[in-house]
Formats: C-alpha cells, structure tokens, sequence
C-alpha cells in the first residue's frame, strides 16, 4: 500500500533529516511529507535541498507558527488528494521509533486505525518528569471517562490511519490544535465505526530542541472532550463529500 508518514515541523534541523534517512532504513518505499510553519532555522530550506534528489520527499510550507491540528489537517488532505493509502502521524523530534512502523503497517491490515500507546501495557515513558507523566496519565484518564471512548492513550501523537477511513472526516471542520487534536480525530474515527487498535510503544521525550507542551494546548483538551461528549461534532462529517 502506498503510505505517507505527515510530520509537522517548527525548528526541526538538529532532527529532520536523521529522521527521514531512520525511516528510509526501515522501509525505503515510504514518502515522508514535512509541514514546516515557517522554521527560522531553516527547516524547510533542508527538506527543498533533500527533494532534489529524493521524490519520496514532500514539503508544504506554511506561512507562520499555525499548531499542530491545522498542520495534520494539511497534511492529511494531501495525502488523500495524492492517492495515499495508509497515512502515519509522527513527531519530528525522535520520540517514536522509526523501527515501530512495520508493526503498525502489519496491524492496519485488521484495523482502520492504529495508536502507538504508552499506557497500554503500564507506563511506557521514558525521560519525562513525575508531574508531566501524571499530567498526561490523568488527561487520558479523565478523556476515556468524560467521552466513554475505550483507548488508554488517546493524546499519542504516533498513529497510522487507513485514508479510507480518515476520508471519513471532514478535516475543514477540525478546530482544535494541540493534544486536543488527537483526541477529537480519535473521538469522530470511534463514532464513524472505525476499528480501533492501540500497540504498545516506548515513548522517549525529545533528544535535542525544545518542546511544544504549554497551557493553551491542556485547556483546550480539558473543555474539548465536554463538547465532544455532547455531541457538538455529532454533525460535522455528515454532509461531507468525496
């Protein structure tokens, strides 16, 4: 299956390029699509210098520091406007294993999407501080309680979509940004149906730069699942057309 693995960028060139060349080891058939909000250190500048020699290599640059949601929202659409089959999420920044992703290809095979989660088997963190580990356990706790939705790991950010069942969401009417976004696309992919897997994953917090993690990002999640709770997107992918 032809598969895509959309990574959003801001400051990435300690990382990007050690990342595509991981992945390329694991499965050199696999397109990487960077989405660069406009990185002053010449993220998007490394990836245009990349794809002279590289077409598995895509870039769409963005005009200025938009958020996570908006970037995969980006993203996706592009994937599924160029005919890609199966569709990965993936931090820039070396937190997922490349090595992980013929194990997620292998259990799409069954399933419309897979979650590389790091509570589905205990605590499987590594380098986060003890109030960053209870913020994120508690926030999946409190999400699966708030939505009924049964995934441990509902904010991971490492996942692979079939786009069949991504094509599913109308992806104009995704407005949250942070780890909120991973919920809501979890949320409206359970209530379309969609066959759901969580794999067990070792998460290693980032080895260089600086992270994205702020308050903004942890409201926005908390007052989220309410809504989603109560139907306020009940209605948003019914209308859309292919």
């Amino acid at each position: 299956m032809k598969t895509i693995i959309v990574i959003p960028t801001y400051n990435e060139i300690e990382n990007i390029e050690k990342l595509i060349n991981s992945i390329h080891q694991v499965n050199d058939s696999i397109h990487v699509l960077v989405v660069d909000d406009n990185s002053p250190d010449g993220t998007a500048e490394q990836i245009k210098s990349l794809q002279k020699t590289d077409d598995r290599i895509h870039l769409i640059l963005r005009q200025a520091k938009m958020g996570l949601g908006t970037a995969y929202c980006e993203g996706f659409a592009y994937a599924l406007n160029n005919n890609f089959d199966v569709i990965f999420e993936m931090d820039a920044d070396f937190s997922h294993d490349p090595a992980m992703i013929p194990k997620f290809l292998d259990e799409l095979n069954n399933n419309d999407l897979v979650i590389g989660s790091r509570y589905i088997t205990g605590v499987n963190v590594v380098n986060w501080p003890l109030s960053r580990l209870i913020l994120s356990y508690g926030a999946n706790m409190y999400t699966r309680f708030i939505t009924g939705m049964p995934i441990k790991d509902a904010t991971g950010g490492f996942k692979c979509f079939k786009a069949e069942a991504l094509s599913n969401i109308n992806l104009s009417t995704i407005k949250s940004n942070g780890y909120g976004f991973q919920i809501e696309m979890n949320y409206r992919l359970w209530k379309h149906g969609a066959k759901i897997k969580e794999i067990p994953i070792i998460f290693i917090d980032r080895r260089s730069g600086v992270s994205k993690m702020n308050k903004s990002i942890i409201w926005e999640a908390i007052f989220l699942v309410w809504k989603l709770r109560f139907g306020f997107h009940s209605h948003l992918d019914k209308e859309i057309s292919h």
